[in-house]
């Protein structure tokens, strides 16, 4: 199976995560889960991360922006990345603080 291009922007997330040495786990939810959780939640020195990655013109529904605001409101860090910030998700994890 050929590799999509979003699966692409998770690998590179999942890349620096490692690098990183952050806990991180693909959610699944199976009707069970919080519904527009992100494709990818993790923990950098004590933060909550939640990372939904897009690829080409996709953008977020709105189920999604509402789990990222959430995130937000609860004190962690919720990001969108693409293939245009995908090389940024370091920079930004390393210049992050818990609350």
């Amino acid at each position: 199976m050929a590799a999509t291009p979003e699966s692409k922007v998770k690998a590179k997330c999942v890349a620096q995560l490692k690098a990183l040495g952050a806990l991180y786990f693909y959610p699944v939810t199976g009707g069970y889960g919080t519904n527009g959780v992100s494709d990818i939640v993790a923990c950098y020195k004590g933060l909550y991360v939640a990372i939904e990655c897009k690829a080409g013109k996709n953008k977020l529904s709105e189920i999604q922006k509402v789990f990222l605001e959430k995130v937000e409101a609860a004190g962690g860090l919720a990001l969108m990345i693409n293939e245009s910030n995908v090389e940024d998700l370091t920079k930004i994890l390393l210049d992050s603080k818990p609350n």
